[in-house]
Protein backbone atom coordinates (compact mmCIF):
# COMPACT_ATOMS: atom_id res chain seq x y z
CA UNK A 1 0.00 0.00 0.00
CA UNK A 2 2.97 2.24 -0.60
CA UNK A 3 2.94 5.47 1.34
CA UNK A 4 0.11 4.39 3.67
CA UNK A 5 0.75 2.08 6.62
CA UNK A 6 -2.05 0.36 8.55
CA UNK A 7 -1.54 -0.71 12.17
CA UNK A 8 -4.23 -3.30 12.87
CA UNK A 9 -3.08 -4.76 16.22
CA UNK A 10 -2.64 -3.44 19.75
CA UNK A 11 0.92 -2.42 20.47
CA UNK A 12 3.38 0.44 20.80
CA UNK A 13 4.72 2.83 18.15
CA UNK A 14 8.14 4.36 18.84
CA UNK A 15 11.07 5.88 17.01
CA UNK A 16 14.08 3.65 16.43
CA UNK A 17 16.99 5.46 14.75
CA UNK A 18 15.57 6.65 11.42
CA UNK A 19 12.63 4.26 11.37
CA UNK A 20 9.25 3.82 13.02
CA UNK A 21 9.11 0.74 15.25
CA UNK A 22 5.88 -1.09 16.02
CA UNK A 23 6.25 -3.40 19.01
CA UNK A 24 3.72 -6.17 19.51
CA UNK A 25 3.96 -9.15 21.85
CA UNK A 26 7.70 -8.61 22.32
CA UNK A 27 8.42 -8.49 18.58
CA UNK A 28 9.44 -5.43 16.55
CA UNK A 29 8.29 -4.49 13.07
CA UNK A 30 10.17 -1.61 11.44
CA UNK A 31 8.56 0.91 9.10
CA UNK A 32 11.00 3.03 7.06
CA UNK A 33 10.19 6.73 7.38
CA UNK A 34 11.10 7.32 3.74
CA UNK A 35 7.99 7.45 1.54
CA UNK A 36 5.67 7.01 4.53
CA UNK A 37 3.08 9.77 4.33
CA UNK A 38 0.29 8.54 6.58
CA UNK A 39 -0.35 5.91 9.25
CA UNK A 40 -3.71 4.43 10.22
CA UNK A 41 -3.97 3.17 13.81
CA UNK A 42 -6.99 0.86 13.76
CA UNK A 43 -6.49 -0.51 17.27
CA UNK A 44 -5.20 0.71 20.64
CA UNK A 45 -1.66 1.96 20.06
CA UNK A 46 0.67 3.65 22.56
CA UNK A 47 2.87 6.50 21.30
CA UNK A 48 5.21 9.07 22.85
CA UNK A 49 6.30 12.65 22.16
CA UNK A 50 9.63 11.50 20.74
CA UNK A 51 7.76 9.67 17.99
CA UNK A 52 5.37 12.57 17.38
CA UNK A 53 8.31 14.94 16.96
CA UNK A 54 9.91 12.51 14.49
CA UNK A 55 6.64 12.16 12.53
CA UNK A 56 6.18 15.93 12.50
CA UNK A 57 9.69 16.50 11.13
CA UNK A 58 8.90 14.09 8.30
CA UNK A 59 5.36 15.40 7.68
CA UNK A 60 3.62 12.08 8.45
CA UNK A 61 -0.10 12.32 9.21
CA UNK A 62 -1.56 9.76 11.68
CA UNK A 63 -5.25 8.82 11.79
CA UNK A 64 -6.71 7.12 14.86
CA UNK A 65 -9.70 4.76 14.85
CA UNK A 66 -11.65 3.09 17.66
CA UNK A 67 -13.28 -0.25 16.93
CA UNK A 68 -16.71 0.82 18.17
CA UNK A 69 -16.57 4.61 17.71
CA UNK A 70 -14.84 4.62 14.33
CA UNK A 71 -12.63 7.57 13.42
CA UNK A 72 -11.55 9.50 16.53
CA UNK A 73 -8.97 12.01 15.30
CA UNK A 74 -5.83 12.90 13.37
CA UNK A 75 -2.30 13.88 14.36
CA UNK A 76 -1.70 16.73 11.96
CA UNK A 77 1.92 17.97 11.87
CA UNK A 78 2.62 21.66 11.51
CA UNK A 79 1.84 22.41 7.88
CA UNK A 80 4.97 23.01 5.83
CA UNK A 81 2.89 24.60 3.06
CA UNK A 82 1.26 27.49 4.94
CA UNK A 83 0.37 30.46 2.75
CA UNK A 84 -1.01 33.67 4.19
CA UNK A 85 -2.21 34.79 0.75
CA UNK A 86 -4.24 31.63 0.17
CA UNK A 87 -5.68 31.77 3.70
CA UNK A 88 -6.87 35.36 3.22
CA UNK A 89 -8.42 34.54 -0.16
CA UNK A 90 -10.04 31.39 1.24
CA UNK A 91 -11.68 33.39 4.05
CA UNK A 92 -12.77 36.11 1.60
CA UNK A 93 -14.34 33.47 -0.65
CA UNK A 94 -16.19 31.94 2.29
CA UNK A 95 -17.50 35.37 3.34
CA UNK A 96 -18.66 36.17 -0.21
CA UNK A 97 -22.17 34.61 -0.41
CA UNK A 98 -22.16 34.52 -4.22
CA UNK A 99 -18.81 32.74 -4.55
CA UNK A 100 -19.52 30.38 -1.66
CA UNK A 101 -22.86 29.44 -3.19
CA UNK A 102 -21.21 28.80 -6.54
CA UNK A 103 -18.68 26.37 -5.01
CA UNK A 104 -21.38 24.59 -2.99
CA UNK A 105 -23.48 24.12 -6.13
CA UNK A 106 -20.49 22.69 -7.99
CA UNK A 107 -19.83 20.17 -5.22
CA UNK A 108 -23.42 18.92 -5.05
CA UNK A 109 -23.79 18.79 -8.84
CA UNK A 110 -20.54 16.78 -8.87
CA UNK A 111 -22.02 14.28 -6.41
CA UNK A 112 -25.07 13.93 -8.63
CA UNK A 113 -23.03 13.34 -11.79
CA UNK A 114 -20.91 10.65 -10.16
CA UNK A 115 -23.88 8.91 -8.56
CA UNK A 116 -25.51 8.91 -12.01
CA UNK A 117 -22.46 7.25 -13.57
CA UNK A 118 -22.11 4.69 -10.76
CA UNK A 119 -25.75 3.63 -11.20
CA UNK A 120 -25.84 3.90 -14.99
CA UNK A 121 -23.43 0.97 -15.12
CA UNK A 122 -26.16 -1.24 -13.63
CA UNK A 123 -28.90 0.30 -15.77
CA UNK A 124 -26.84 -0.57 -18.86
CA UNK A 125 -26.69 -4.16 -17.63
CA UNK A 126 -30.43 -4.64 -17.39
CA UNK A 127 -31.47 -2.91 -14.14
CA UNK A 128 -34.20 -0.86 -15.85
CA UNK A 129 -35.88 0.03 -12.53
CA UNK A 130 -33.12 2.59 -12.03
CA UNK A 131 -34.33 4.74 -14.94
CA UNK A 132 -36.79 7.00 -13.04
CA UNK A 133 -34.12 7.94 -10.49
CA UNK A 134 -31.49 8.46 -13.19
CA UNK A 135 -33.90 10.72 -15.08
CA UNK A 136 -34.60 12.67 -11.88
CA UNK A 137 -30.88 13.27 -11.30
CA UNK A 138 -30.34 14.38 -14.89
CA UNK A 139 -33.33 16.73 -14.99
CA UNK A 140 -35.14 17.80 -11.80
CA UNK A 141 -32.24 17.50 -9.37
CA UNK A 142 -29.70 19.28 -11.57
CA UNK A 143 -32.10 22.13 -12.36
CA UNK A 144 -33.08 22.53 -8.70
CA UNK A 145 -29.46 22.81 -7.56
CA UNK A 146 -28.55 25.26 -10.32
CA UNK A 147 -31.40 27.60 -9.38
CA UNK A 148 -31.04 27.28 -5.57
CA UNK A 149 -30.56 30.52 -3.62
CA UNK A 150 -29.01 29.32 -0.36
CA UNK A 151 -26.67 26.71 1.16
CA UNK A 152 -29.48 25.09 3.26
CA UNK A 153 -31.54 24.70 0.09
CA UNK A 154 -28.63 23.04 -1.71
CA UNK A 155 -27.99 20.70 1.22
CA UNK A 156 -31.67 19.71 1.24
CA UNK A 157 -31.39 18.69 -2.42
CA UNK A 158 -28.20 16.78 -1.59
CA UNK A 159 -30.11 14.93 1.15
CA UNK A 160 -32.83 14.00 -1.36
CA UNK A 161 -30.16 12.76 -3.76
CA UNK A 162 -28.58 10.42 -1.21
CA UNK A 163 -31.99 9.14 -0.04
CA UNK A 164 -32.88 8.23 -3.62
CA UNK A 165 -29.48 6.61 -4.07
CA UNK A 166 -29.92 4.44 -0.97
CA UNK A 167 -33.39 3.36 -2.13
CA UNK A 168 -31.95 2.36 -5.51
CA UNK A 169 -29.54 -0.19 -3.99
CA UNK A 170 -32.36 -2.72 -3.75
CA UNK A 171 -32.24 -3.17 -7.53
CA UNK A 172 -28.72 -4.60 -7.78
CA UNK A 173 -27.42 -5.69 -4.35
CA UNK A 174 -28.09 -9.00 -2.54
CA UNK A 175 -30.94 -8.97 -0.03
CA UNK A 176 -28.52 -9.25 2.94
CA UNK A 177 -27.09 -5.85 2.03
CA UNK A 178 -30.27 -3.89 1.44
CA UNK A 179 -30.28 -0.52 3.20
CA UNK A 180 -33.60 0.42 4.78
CA UNK A 181 -32.31 3.61 6.38
CA UNK A 182 -28.93 5.33 6.64
CA UNK A 183 -27.77 5.03 10.27
CA UNK A 184 -24.30 6.30 11.18
CA UNK A 185 -23.51 6.11 14.92
CA UNK A 186 -23.46 3.25 15.41
CA UNK A 187 -24.20 1.48 12.11
CA UNK A 188 -27.08 -0.95 12.57
CA UNK A 189 -26.72 -3.30 9.57
CA UNK A 190 -23.98 -4.57 7.22
CA UNK A 191 -24.50 -1.92 4.52
CA UNK A 192 -24.44 0.93 7.05
CA UNK A 193 -21.25 -0.57 8.50
CA UNK A 194 -19.59 -0.60 5.07
CA UNK A 195 -20.69 2.94 4.22
CA UNK A 196 -19.54 4.35 7.56
CA UNK A 197 -16.13 2.68 7.41
CA UNK A 198 -15.61 3.61 3.75
CA UNK A 199 -16.63 7.23 4.28
CA UNK A 200 -14.28 7.55 7.26
CA UNK A 201 -11.38 6.20 5.21
CA UNK A 202 -12.17 8.58 2.35
CA UNK A 203 -12.50 11.57 4.70
CA UNK A 204 -9.10 10.88 6.24
CA UNK A 205 -7.53 10.39 2.79
CA UNK A 206 -8.77 13.85 1.86
CA UNK A 207 -7.33 15.26 5.11
CA UNK A 208 -3.94 13.89 4.07
CA UNK A 209 -4.34 15.27 0.53
CA UNK A 210 -5.28 18.79 1.68
CA UNK A 211 -2.43 18.77 4.22
CA UNK A 212 0.01 18.86 1.29
CA UNK A 213 -1.56 21.99 -0.22
CA UNK A 214 -1.92 25.63 0.91
CA UNK A 215 -5.60 25.20 1.85
CA UNK A 216 -6.91 25.55 5.40
CA UNK A 217 -8.89 22.44 6.43
CA UNK A 218 -11.24 24.42 8.67
CA UNK A 219 -12.69 26.80 6.07
CA UNK A 220 -15.33 25.07 3.94
CA UNK A 221 -18.05 26.10 1.53
CA UNK A 222 -20.82 23.47 1.47
CA UNK A 223 -20.59 22.26 5.07
CA UNK A 224 -20.50 24.91 7.77
CA UNK A 225 -17.06 25.24 9.40
CA UNK A 226 -16.93 23.34 12.68
CA UNK A 227 -14.69 23.16 15.73
CA UNK A 228 -14.68 19.36 15.80
CA UNK A 229 -13.93 18.39 12.22
CA UNK A 230 -11.96 19.35 9.13
CA UNK A 231 -15.01 20.54 7.21
CA UNK A 232 -13.15 21.28 3.95
CA UNK A 233 -12.25 17.58 3.77
CA UNK A 234 -15.97 16.80 3.99
CA UNK A 235 -16.60 19.18 1.07
CA UNK A 236 -13.93 17.80 -1.23
CA UNK A 237 -14.48 14.13 -0.44
CA UNK A 238 -18.21 14.21 -1.33
CA UNK A 239 -17.83 13.83 -5.11
CA UNK A 240 -15.48 10.86 -4.61
CA UNK A 241 -17.90 8.79 -2.49
CA UNK A 242 -19.70 7.23 -5.49
CA UNK A 243 -16.37 6.76 -7.30
CA UNK A 244 -14.30 5.19 -4.54
CA UNK A 245 -16.39 4.16 -1.52
CA UNK A 246 -19.52 2.84 -3.23
CA UNK A 247 -17.81 1.20 -6.19
CA UNK A 248 -15.60 -0.61 -3.67
CA UNK A 249 -18.66 -1.71 -1.70
CA UNK A 250 -20.59 -2.85 -4.80
CA UNK A 251 -17.64 -4.91 -6.04
CA UNK A 252 -17.02 -6.62 -2.69
CA UNK A 253 -20.69 -7.39 -2.11
CA UNK A 254 -21.69 -8.50 -5.60
CA UNK A 255 -18.61 -10.69 -5.96
CA UNK A 256 -19.35 -12.19 -2.52
CA UNK A 257 -15.95 -11.27 -1.13
CA UNK A 258 -17.77 -9.93 1.93
CA UNK A 259 -20.43 -12.12 3.56
CA UNK A 260 -22.84 -11.11 6.31
CA UNK A 261 -22.38 -14.31 8.31
CA UNK A 262 -18.58 -14.24 8.13
CA UNK A 263 -17.29 -10.67 8.09
CA UNK A 264 -19.50 -8.68 10.48
CA UNK A 265 -19.80 -8.33 14.24
CA UNK A 266 -23.54 -7.99 14.91
CA UNK A 267 -25.03 -7.08 18.28
CA UNK A 268 -28.43 -5.81 19.40
CA UNK A 269 -27.90 -2.14 18.50
CA UNK A 270 -24.91 -2.11 16.15
CA UNK A 271 -23.20 -3.89 13.27
CA UNK A 272 -19.49 -3.50 12.46
CA UNK A 273 -16.96 -5.07 10.14
CA UNK A 274 -14.90 -7.64 12.02
CA UNK A 275 -11.12 -7.76 11.67
CA UNK A 276 -11.12 -10.04 8.62
CA UNK A 277 -13.86 -8.02 6.93
CA UNK A 278 -12.04 -4.78 7.64
CA UNK A 279 -8.83 -6.12 6.09
CA UNK A 280 -10.70 -7.19 2.94
CA UNK A 281 -12.31 -3.77 2.66
CA UNK A 282 -9.05 -1.86 3.18
CA UNK A 283 -7.26 -3.93 0.54
CA UNK A 284 -10.01 -3.25 -2.02
CA UNK A 285 -10.29 0.41 -1.03
CA UNK A 286 -6.55 0.99 -1.45
CA UNK A 287 -6.56 -0.87 -4.77
CA UNK A 288 -9.33 1.42 -6.00
CA UNK A 289 -7.45 4.52 -4.82
CA UNK A 290 -4.25 3.47 -6.56
CA UNK A 291 -5.91 2.32 -9.80
CA UNK A 292 -5.10 4.60 -12.72
CA UNK A 293 -7.00 6.15 -15.58
CA UNK A 294 -6.12 8.55 -18.38
CA UNK A 295 -6.96 12.07 -17.29
CA UNK A 296 -8.59 13.74 -20.30
CA UNK A 297 -7.30 17.24 -19.57
CA UNK A 298 -3.79 16.29 -18.41
CA UNK A 299 -3.53 13.60 -21.12
CA UNK A 300 -1.63 11.25 -18.83
CA UNK A 301 -2.39 8.43 -16.44
CA UNK A 302 -3.05 9.34 -12.80
CA UNK A 303 -4.49 7.50 -9.79
CA UNK A 304 -7.76 8.33 -8.06
CA UNK A 305 -5.72 9.36 -5.02
CA UNK A 306 -3.91 11.91 -7.20
CA UNK A 307 -7.28 13.08 -8.54
CA UNK A 308 -8.33 13.87 -4.96
CA UNK A 309 -5.32 16.14 -4.52
CA UNK A 310 -5.98 17.74 -7.92
CA UNK A 311 -9.45 18.76 -6.72
CA UNK A 312 -7.77 20.65 -3.87
CA UNK A 313 -5.54 22.45 -6.37
CA UNK A 314 -8.57 23.25 -8.56
CA UNK A 315 -10.20 24.87 -5.53
CA UNK A 316 -7.07 26.98 -5.00
CA UNK A 317 -7.27 28.10 -8.64
CA UNK A 318 -10.86 29.19 -8.03
CA UNK A 319 -9.99 31.01 -4.82
CA UNK A 320 -6.89 32.76 -6.16
CA UNK A 321 -7.68 33.27 -9.86
CA UNK A 322 -11.44 33.05 -10.15
CA UNK A 323 -11.41 29.92 -12.31
CA UNK A 324 -14.55 27.77 -12.17
CA UNK A 325 -14.30 24.93 -9.68
CA UNK A 326 -15.48 21.61 -11.08
CA UNK A 327 -15.07 18.51 -8.91
CA UNK A 328 -13.83 15.21 -10.32
CA UNK A 329 -16.22 13.94 -12.99
CA UNK A 330 -16.24 10.17 -13.47
CA UNK A 331 -17.86 10.31 -16.91
CA UNK A 332 -15.19 12.65 -18.28
CA UNK A 333 -12.48 10.18 -17.29
CA UNK A 334 -14.02 6.83 -18.22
Amino acid sequence: MGTTKYIRSMGELTRKDHSICFRKNGKNVYIPIENTKEIYCLNEVSINTKLLDFLSQNHVVVHFFHYYKGYTGTFYPKNQDNSGKVLIKQVETFKDPVRRLKIAKSIVLGIGKNIYEALYHYYRHGKSDLKPFLDWIHQDFSEAVKTANSIPEIMAYEGNLWEGFYRSLVYFLPEDFILNKRVKRPPDNPMNALISFGNMLLYTKMISAIYRTHLDQRISFLHDPSERRFSLSLDLSEAFKPVIVYRTIFELVNRKRLKVEKHFDKKVNYCLLNEEGRDIFIEAFEARLQSVFTHKKLKRKISYQTAMKLDAYKLIKMIMEGQDFKPFDLKENL
